[in-house]
């Protein structure tokens, strides 16, 4: 997204603010997505806002992907052919952090792959990546030969080169894809592959939403992750940082279900508010109706999927967010230290750029030496508490000032320094109506689901497709 995009954004956001009535509204900001210039292999990433129309013959609800879109294929003698390029994307997880990926299409996570049961597909795959790759279908059962796995099933994709993956669906369920080569998948090659089964589920949904879970290792003043990173300070749903998240809109007494897969390093317990949901289907497809029970936290593992499906009853606004604590923050950074010290021997605390596996100093240096980690306490030589109140001078004459009383309270500040609203940079259709600085409290792997009256959603609904985003 341009500095542009986010000022003209942030601008309609304002005059909505001010009473802007929703035909004006719209009618600018089509205006400017029609200027928007398209990726040589893909559309724009944040055409993605897609609700969920009825497919052509009223059998499934088609998976909205919110800030993604799905790939479109061509029918050539009954063969859905889909053509799937792997190349370096830029992607924009907040306003102004702009990250350089691998994805597919023009976008990371890639395009989402949706087809019914029965479906023969055929994946022209293209790889425009400096370095060799294939696609792995994830929970698929295909021949052997179709499985991409580099060597053990098929020849490594060469840089310029094709593969050609076809065969015949005979599964059900939330499926994805992905590189099969570990480093790849760390900077962000994944995309849904969601299949309809040929009977509709019962009890059908009325919206039915899919969501890439990743997290990245990204310093300061950097644009490439770092795949070998332990350490994680951005997390993302669907490519997006909250609060640049696209909420989800359903109208009350909606039946809904959403579907999670997880590509990272981390777990994530994901938790919606004010609602109970039932698991299910996992990655192996479906879950039978007697399996089911009721939570409101699901626990999506490493290459894992998760569908979950409730029923609207509350209207709104309801966030849904993985509830590690760390998951919850954009850009994190150490909030102590380091305090160096020049002792010699092995060291442990190390700083901010050492745990996450940066290399600093002269390849001689003992700052690249062998280290304990960054565990705290009077062990630590490289990084230590410190007070939050050094910088306060202990000798101030006079009455204190309440600012200065709350910097000297032990722990002071913990969230309230990362507390920013952004909201109208971060302005679309599906925020409107929004508490103001609602986009404060939606950071990290976070987003909303917004339960909405009749009126109020079919205002928005009527918002989203005169911005031509549906």
């Amino acid at each position: 997204m341009s500095t542009n995009r986010r000022g003209f954004i942030g601008t309609m956001a304002g005059l909505v603010a001010s009473g802007l009535s929703l035909k004006a509204y719209a009618q600018s900001h089509s205006a400017h997505m029609q200027s928007m210039p398209t990726s040589h292999s893909a559309m724009p990433s944040d055409m993605g806002h897609i609700m969920n129309p009825s497919s052509p013959d009223g059998r499934f609800v088609p998976v909205a992907t919110p800030d993604m879109y799905k790939l479109p294929y061509e029918i050539e003698k009954g063969v859905k052919v889909f053509r799937l390029v792997a190349e370096v994307v830029k992607r924009e997880f907040l306003p102004g952090y702009v990250f350089d990926l691998w994805g597919y299409n023009g976008q990371a996570p890639g395009p989402t792959i949706e087809v019914m049961e029965g479906d023969h597909v055929r994946i022209i795959f293209e790889n425009r990546l400096p370095e060799p790759t294939t696609v792995h279908w994830h929970g698929l059962e295909v021949p052997i030969e179709m499985d991409g796995v580099p060597a053990i099933s098929q020849p490594l994709t060469p840089p310029g080169g094709t593969y050609t993956y076809e065969f015949t669906l005979h599964q059900n369920g939330t499926f994805f894809y992905h590189s099969h080569m570990a480093m790849q998948e760390m900077m962000g090659m994944i995309g849904f592959f969601i299949i309809h089964p040929k009977k509709p589920y019962e009890p059908r949904v009325d919206k039915d939403f899919a969501i890439v879970l990743q997290e990245w290792a990204i310093l300061p003043n950097n644009t490439i992750p770092n795949s070998f990173s332990m350490e994680f300070n951005w997390l993302t749903m669907n490519g997006k940082a909250g609060p640049a998240t696209t909420p989800l809109i359903v109208k009350l007494g909606d039946r809904v279900r959403l579907r999670f897969v997880n590509l990272g390093m981390d777990h994530h317990p994901i938790h919606l508010h004010g609602h109970q949901w039932n698991i299910t289907g996992t990655e192996g497809g479906r879950v039978p109706e007697t399996a089911w029970y009721p939570n409101n936290t699901v626990l999506v593992g490493v290459a894992q999927v998760r569908d979950v499906e409730f029923v609207a009853k509350y209207p709104g606004d309801w966030m849904l967010h993985c509830h590690l604590p760390h998951h919850m923050m954009n850009h994190m950074a150490s909030m102590v230290g380091p305090m160096a010290e020049m002792g010699m021997g092995m060291h442990s605390g190390m700083d901010m750029n050492a745990g996450m596996g940066m290399m600093e100093g002269h390849a001689m240096s003992e700052e690249l030496g062998p280290g304990l980690g960054r565990g705290m306490g009077i062990a630590s030589d490289r990084e230590k508490s410190i007070s939050h109140a050094v910088g306060h001078g202990a000798g101030h004459e006079g009455a204190e000032h309440p600012m200065e009383m709350t910097a000297r309270v032990p722990g002071y500040p913990q969230d309230m320094h990362m507390w920013m609203p952004m909201d109208d940079m971060v302005a679309k259709p599906e925020t409107y109506g929004l508490a103001k600085d609602w986009s404060a409290a939606i950071t990290g792997m976070m987003t909303l689901v917004r339960t909405l009256p009749p009126d109020k959603y079919d205002e928005i609904m009527r918002l989203i497709r005169e911005t031509g985003q549906e």
